[in-house]
C-alpha cells in the first residue's frame, strides 16, 4: 500500500509508529485508545464514589443504626444490580450457591456491618484507611489457601503496612477509638476472606462478575436483615440526609460504581486498574478532613503514609504480571 493511500490523520499515525498501519486497523487502535481514556475516567469517577460515601456512612448514623442502615443499602443495592442484569438481558442462573452464599455473608454480610459500627465512634479517614489493609491479609491467606509464596516486594509492602497499622493503633495506649479501630481491620480481614473464597469460586466455578455480585449481595443483605431485627437499635429519623445517603449507597456507591469497576476492566490490565484502589481511601480521608475535621495526629497520618506507601507497592507488582 503506497503512502498516497492514507488520509494526513492515517499518515500522521503511521509515522509515529513507524509503520504503515491499515484504515481498519488504524480506526481500531483509536477506538481502543478512546476506551482506555474513558476507562482511566471510569476508574476516577469509581474512586470518588467509594471513597466519599465514607463520610456518608459515617454522618447517616445520626440518624439511622449501623444494621438497620447496612441492611436496606445492600439490600437496595442488590435490587438495583439485578435490575441492571434484566434491563441488560443478561443471564442470571449462577453455580456453587453455598460457595456464592458464603461469599455474601462475609462480602456483604459482615463486612458491611463492621463497617458500619466501626465508623459509629472512628473517624471516616482513619476506618477507610484500616479497611484497605485488605491487600496485605490477602497475600498470607493467598499463601496457605492456593500456595502463592510471597515474594520480593510483597515483604517490603506487609512490613510498611504492619509498621504503618502499629502506629494507627498505638496500642500501648487504650484510647476511645480502639475498639473501632479493631472493627475496621476486622472489616478488612473479612474482605480478605471473601477475596479467597471468590478466588475458590473462580478456580472451580467461572461465572461472570456482575450476576455473581448481585447474587452474593443479595445473600449478604439477606443476614444483614436477619440481624437487623435481632439487634435493637434506635428508630430511623426519616430526615432527607437518610434517603438522599439510601439513594447515594444503593445507585451511586453500588450500581453505578461497579458499573464504572466493571467497564474500566475491560479495557485496562488488572494490575493498572487496581491501582485505582488507592483512590479510594485517598478520598475518605480528605473529604473526612475537610467535610468532618477529622484531622489526623503525627502517629496515625504516619501510619496512613507508610499504608499509603505498601498499598503502592503492591499495587505496582500486580500491574507488572
Amino acid at each position: 500500500m503506497s503512502s498516497n493511500d492514507h488520509t494526513p490523520a492515517d499518515a500522521q499515525q503511521n509515522e509515529a509508529a513507524g509503520r504503515c498501519v491499515p484504515p481498519g486497523e488504524a480506526l481500531r487502535l483509536a477506538a481502543a485508545r478512546r476506551n482506555e481514556r474513558l476507562a482511566l475516567l471510569a476508574l476516577a469517577g469509581m474512586a470518588f464514589g467509594w471513597g466519599y460515601n465514607w463520610v456518608v456512612m459515617k454522618s447517616v448514623l445520626a440518624y439511622v443504626g449501623p444494621f438497620d442502615f447496612s441492611a436496606l443499602r445492600t439490600l437496595f443495592g442488590a435490587l438495583v444490580l439485578l435490575a441492571v442484569l434484566a434491563v441488560l438481558r443478561r443471564p442470571m442462573r449462577i453455580r456453587a450457591w453455598p460457595r456464592v452464599a458464603l461469599l455474601g455473608v462475609l462480602q456483604t454480610g459482615a463486612f458491611s456491618a463492621l463497617i458500619q459500627v466501626a465508623l459509629l465512634h472512628g473517624g471516616a479517614g482513619k476506618t477507610s484507611i484500616l479497611v484497605y489493609t485488605m491487600p496485605f491479609w490477602v497475600i498470607p491467606m493467598a499463601w496457605v489457601a492456593f500456595g502463592e509464596r510471597v515474594r520480593g516486594l510483597q515483604w517490603l509492602a506487609l512490613a510498611l503496612a504492619a509498621a504503618g497499622l502499629v502506629l494507627i493503633l498505638e496500642p500501648w495506649t487504650l484510647h476511645a477509638d480502639f475498639v473501632s479501630e479493631l472493627l475496621a481491620v476486622s472489616a478488612g480481614l473479612c474482605w480478605a476472606l471473601s477475596t479467597i473464597v471468590a478466588k475458590w469460586i473462580k478456580r472451580d466455578h467461572p461465572m461472570d462478575a456482575l450476576p455473581l455480585t448481585a447474587w452474593q449481595m443479595l445473600f449478604g443483605a439477606a443476614s444483614l436483615c436477619l440481624a437487623a431485627w435481632l439487634v435493637p437499635e434506635k428508630p430511623i429519623d426519616p430526615v432527607p440526609y437518610f434517603y438522599g445517603a439510601l439513594f447515594y449507597n444503593a445507585v451511586i456507591a453500588t450500581a453505578l460504581a461497579w458499573f464504572l469497576w466493571l467497564f474500566a476492566l475491560q479495557h485496562l490490565s488488572a494490575g493498572v486498574a487496581s491501582m485505582s484502589a488507592l483512590g479510594v481511601p485517598v478520598v475518605g480521608v480528605l473529604a473526612g478532613w475537610l467535610q468532618l475535621g477529622e484531622q489526623p495526629g503525627a502517629l496515625e497520618l504516619a501510619g496512613m503514609v507508610m499504608i499509603a506507601v505498601a498499598l503502592v507497592v503492591v499495587s505496582l507488582r500486580s500491574a507488572e504480571k
